[in-house]
């Protein structure tokens, strides 16, 4: 019995739940190394997506005949020309808007009270159920402008945490953007001639992976943002900016960003004048169309090649588990996940066919 694979696998599930159990049980160990890389994780990854973005723009600088320091000198004063543009000209914007829409909630909130209240007087037939929800929505609306010091308290203080560890950022860019490319033979070295070309293979086949969804993600939300300014400009829409910002960011969550970016630039047209909210839903509708048809698959392609359902899957379960966070990460965690599992599978395929194909050779 020991000889079935069915009980093989139930034998290395039993040991790999154990070995679980026990690290769990021991974890005080491995908490120094856990508090290590917390302190470090949003520097590096923060860097990663800076590297994956301004790597492009490095290989075409080193193709016109731009010596490698000097290619990424040119990288990190674009990057300062950038962030002194967006400290200059756009955070203002930013700002006057913001606080604009934030002193107008109140009169937002004194218009929804309004509409529930004429819904509750004029429209008694509505099920209970849904004068509810309404009233239920109305209170909750109410009670977070009421906690917004105490949202703002807590920024402030992520945001202090933010800057300690932003100036990590453009060290780990640095020795990514000079010394990324050494890290695969670093790696490979230490494995026979076969093995290390499966590793070169997979860690290749990650790169390529998080390349093509970084790179992207990062295009395709510049230019939904440019195009929900534009269009939100045109029809008049109030805080066109701050609003296209929001959809700029919220366009980073595949599938269902767009949709929770519409929600805030319907919600303030509507308030501003209801024909607004239309209008405001025209203009997402054409942007996302755009981007699904003409830019999304030219520029992402079919890289990660996952199903709209297993996205909108990911999505919801990331969304409950980690909040915001694995909103963001869940795709490009899954996508890696698929791929490390996919080149082990070729692997083991290969090495059946070989192994057949040498049991035959030897029986002729």
């Amino acid at each position: 019995m020991t000889q079935k694979k069915w009980f093989q696998g139930l034998v290395a599930a039993v040991l790999t739940f154990t070995l679980i159990l026990l690290i769990a049980k021991v974890d005080f160990i491995f908490q120094p190394l856990a508090t290590y890389i917390g302190a470090i994780a949003f520097p590096m990854i923060a860097a990663g997506l800076l590297f994956y973005i301004t790597k492009p723009l490095v290989r075409l600088l080193e193709k016109i005949r731009f010596p490698k320091w000097v290619a990424i000198l040119t990288i990190f004063l674009l990057l300062i020309a950038l962030v002194y543009f967006v400290y200059r000209f756009a955070a203002p914007i930013v700002q006057t808007q913001y606080q604009a829409l934030v002193n107008n909630i109140p009169g937002i909130t004194n218009q929804l009270t309004s509409i529930v209240d004429y819904w509750e007087e004029n429209h008694s037939a509505l099920p209970d159920q849904v004068e509810e929800s309404i009233q239920n929505f109305a209170t909750t609306l109410q009670s977070s402008l009421q906690d917004i010091p105490g949202y703002l308290i807590g920024f402030i203080s992520s945001l202090v945490n933010f800057l300690f560890t932003l100036v990590l950022i453009p060290f780990f860019l640095f020795f990514m953007l000079k010394d990324g490319e050494k890290l695969i033979p670093f790696i490979t070295k230490f494995f026979d001639k076969r093995k290390g070309a499966s590793v070169k293979k997979l860690m290749e086949d990650l790169n390529h992976t998080l390349a093509s969804f970084i790179q992207g993600q990062f295009i395709v939300s510049v230019c939904v943002g440019t195009m929900l300014f534009i269009g939100y400009a045109i029809i008049g829409l109030k805080y066109a900016f701050t609003l296209a910002v929001i959809g700029l960011v919220f366009n980073v969550i595949p599938f269902l960003g767009p949709y929770l970016a519409a929600v805030p630039a319907i919600l303030v047209a509507f308030f501003q004048e209801p024909k607004l909210a239309i209008l405001a839903a025209v203009v997402m509708l054409i942007a996302q169309q755009i981007e699904g048809n003409l830019i999304s698959p030219n520029v992402m392609g079919k890289a990660l090649s996952i199903h709209p359902l297993t996205v909108i899957t990911l999505i919801l379960a990331a969304g409950n588990i980690a909040g915001f966070l694995g909103l963001l990460f869940v795709i490009p965690f899954y996508a890696v996940c698929k791929t490390i599992i996919s080149h082990f599978y070729h692997e083991w395929v290969d090495y059946r066919m070989k192994k057949k194909s040498s049991a035959g050779i030897q029986a002729d």
